[in-house]
């Protein structure tokens, strides 16, 4: 099978919660996994998680009953592992919370207390309330605005800060000296080389969140509290040291921060209040899975064993355990949550605990040479203690150009055969699937560089629309990997793309709505596209109306499972679509699809007979010549002195691709008479298409059934009004109307 169609894409579900630290983690559906395994695993198999970079992932497949084996080298990291193992209850959290809040700083309440360092005055009745926020701007030194909610008289929203909150700033940063020591002691000691990588880190965050923080790990340190509560604590305090950094644009809704680059205009928030927020982000009533530490094993019926430490020290020792598949969501370079991670790791755990881990510290930047090279040494390790054809199936969540050449050169380098890749869009997780070869293959030296072209050609043709720059990136790519082409050295990655690069410089593409500086900008599609087959999303309009008759009533799940195993890999069509289909041809009642009454094909037929019908009928009465073209297409002309005035294409569908590039008419004289259903699957399929799009704005109109029926039925029809009428009927409104 070819490789762009050999893998089957696997939809997961949105998830229905956001886990803690979530815009650090692969953004990964929830389903995947299990799905994967329960086709490629026996129940109670070894399966290796050899990142740990998705809780989520090892946790979803531990329910599932496999025997989930974690390497996971950050401190943070294990810890949110442990605790989606073992969510703590809300009732438990709320317990442990109260326990602090009561708790004193002085002779103070400790919740009083942090309170305290954002209290502000409603602009309303000028009673003193803590700020929920107060917004910075990155070279400001004192907050420009706040958000409140009084609750005594109701105002609430963003308003303008006052002197005292300047004042208060400028007074909680002419103290904090102390605090700041403090938190770098906990990370690393004052001979420590890392100490000034440590204290760069410390500079996103603002003095009262460092007092904050540092009296919160105080109390933590200094009151006894039971395991349990203690666990819940640390949960809250690790995603309150979160809140508590200066990552936080305004506005944003969900930042998925890279780098420890402070945005221009930020949030400062109440970490009390992001306290008393944390209870929600843990508290789950999921049951509880066993977690056992290397090398003890969970039971058969599931569970997670954690290797403390990073792959290559795990990887010598997996002779005696047998892995049936790796499965992993590949991390991506991400500076800032590996270096916060090192903070937060001291300040609730104590140097010990950041271990050889603190390294992080030192780097600013990590390119994708620099990623290929770990992930090639990860993999390079794990290989020869695998059993050979064992499965590794990839997740490459967030995925660009770069980020799959770093993780397909590194993967097949190391002694992996590709056998599949499957895309979506470029908003879902890229899925790849590889086996562990018996042999290491001589690295192609002689490959024809040209055949990487071809093949990104001959994809393009089949497809039969443009797409993005990533799906003919990962055409390119699995053009190499097929051939053996892709090989370690220096520069690789700059060598890989070559080929790629030089094939779209060729005439044989156009590209639509591009940039002069990204080849990832805008869409790649080919001049001419061959007349033999229709666009992927006409074939996916067919097969989804075949498997709605064939299945009266279906989930969109079964139907997205069933295209996406009949239009596999980099032909997975996308969700948006399959919902434009079923939104067209079909009826939604507490999650069942049934097919409209009026799109049974029976139904259809007579409409499109009735259609026939009243075009004849209106020939004569408008004084045309009717002819039916040997066409196998339902193809009606008007003519007059043997030249073609309208040409009229009856659809039950909007399989219009070969029509609109097809049509030998004027597009001004061409009309798709459809049913109103249609029309908004015909929208959708133009704007996913600019040269289908560029086709119809030539001209081409829609005569849809029930305004060809009224039009029929107008006894004083003149071609006057005629022409008239077919444009009072568009398949979209006026640009004036859209905005009511």
């Amino acid at each position: 099978m070819d490789i762009l169609s050999a893998l089957s894409f696997i939809p997961g579900n949105e998830a229905g919660r956001l886990e803690p630290l979530a815009r650090y983690l692969p953004p990964v559906p929830e389903g995947v996994a299990a799905a994967f395994l329960a086709e490629h695993a026996q129940s109670a198999a070894w399966v290796l998680d050899p990142f740990g970079a998705s809780p989520r992932l090892a946790v979803e497949m531990a329910h599932a009953g496999y025997r989930v084996l974690v390497a996971v080298n950050n401190p943070v990291a294990r810890f949110l592992l442990e605790l989606a193992a073992a969510p703590p209850p809300r009732s438990e959290l709320q317990a442990a919370l109260s326990e602090l809040a009561v708790s004193h700083k002085g002779e103070e309440r400790l919740e009083t207390h942090l309170q305290s360092l954002y209290l502000t005055d409603c602009t309303k009745c000028q009673r003193s309330v803590p700020a929920e926020a107060f917004i910075w701007e990155r070279e400001g030194n004192a907050p420009i605005a706040r958000i409140i909610h009084c609750p005594q008289c109701g105002e609430s929203g963003e308003r303008d800060v006052t002197l005292a909150d300047r004042e208060r700033a400028s007074q909680l940063a002419a103290t904090t000296a102390l605090h700041r020591s403090r938190a770098l002691e906990r990370v690393a000691a004052r001979d420590d080389p890392d100490r000034e990588h440590a204290e760069e880190a410390l500079a996103c965050y603002l003095p009262p969140a460092v007092y904050a923080l540092i009296t919160i790990i105080n109390r933590l340190d200094g009151l006894a509290f039971s395991p349990e509560r203690r666990r819940c604590l640390l949960a809250l305090a690790l995603t309150t040291c979160d809140e508590g950094n200066t990552l936080w644009p305004h506005p944003a809704e969900r930042p998925r921060p890279k780098q420890l680059t402070i945005p221009p205009r930020f949030r400062e928030n109440n970490l009390w209040l992001a306290l008393e927020r944390s209870v929600e982000t843990w508290a789950s009533d999921a049951p509880p899975l066993p977690v056992t530490i290397w090398p003890a094993s969970p039971p058969e019926s599931g569970g997670i064993c954690l290797f403390e430490g990073p792959l290559r020290e795990l990887a010598p020792r997996l002779k005696d355990t047998p892995i049936q598949v790796i499965l992993a969501a590949l991390p991506r370079p991400n500076q800032a949550f590996w270096t916060l991670s090192a903070l937060w790791a001291g300040w609730l755990w104590g140097r010990q605990a950041v271990g050889p881990f603190k390294r992080v510290l030192q780097r600013h930047r990590y390119d994708w040479s620099w990623h290929a090279a770990a992930l090639y040494a990860a993999f390079k390790n794990l290989a020869p203690y695998i059993p050979l054809n064992a499965l590794f199936f990839s997740l490459v969540a967030e995925p660009e150009p770069s980020f799959l050449s770093a993780a397909m050169l590194a993967t097949a380098f190391a002694g992996f055969d590709l056998q599949g890749i499957a895309i979506r869009t470029r908003h879902d997780p890229l899925q790849l699937l590889w086996q562990r070869r018996a042999f290491m293959h001589r690295v192609t030296e002689e490959f024809d560089r040209t055949s990487v072209g071809r093949a990104m050609q001959t994809y393009l043709g089949e497809r039969g629309e443009p797409v993005t720059y990533l799906h003919l990136h990962a055409a390119g790519l699995s053009t190499l990997a097929e051939n053996h082409a892709l090989s370690w050295r220096e520069e690789a990655l700059a060598q890989i793309h070559a080929p790629i690069q030089e094939a779209l410089a060729s005439e044989t593409y156009i590209r639509h709505d591009g940039s002069p500086h990204s080849l990832e900008v805008g869409l790649w599609g080919l001049h001419e596209y061959a007349q033999e087959s229709d666009a992927l999303p006409d074939r996916v309009e067919m097969a989804a109306v075949q498997f709605l008759q064939k299945h009266p009533v279906c989930t969109q799940r079964e139907l997205e499972a069933n295209l996406n195993a009949e239009f596999p890999g980099l032909f997975t069509p996308s969700l948006g679509l399959i919902k434009e289909i079923l939104a067209s041809y079909a009826t939604e009642s507490d999650g069942q699809w049934r097919l409209r009454p009026e799109d049974s094909a029976s139904l259809r037929r007579a409409d499109l007979e009735a259609a026939g019908r009243a075009l004849e009928a209106l020939t004569a009465q408008l004084r045309y010549t009717l002819i039916r073209p040997d066409n196998p297409r339902r193809l009606l002309l008007w003519q007059e002195k043997g030249e073609t005035v309208y040409a009229f294409y009856l659809l039950a569908s909007t399989v219009i691709g070969k029509i609109l590039r097809e049509n030998l008419y004027p597009p001004e004289r061409s009309l798709l008479v459809i049913s109103g259903g249609r029309a908004g699957l015909l929208i959708y399929k133009l704007r996913r298409d600019p040269q289908l799009d560029k086709i119809w704005h030539n001209g081409w109109r829609v005569l849809k059934f029930r305004h060809l029926r009224r039009l029929a039925e107008s006894p004083g029809l003149t071609r006057e009004i005629w022409a008239r009428e077919l444009s009072s009927d568009p398949i979209e409104p006026p640009e004036q109307m859209k905005m009511f």
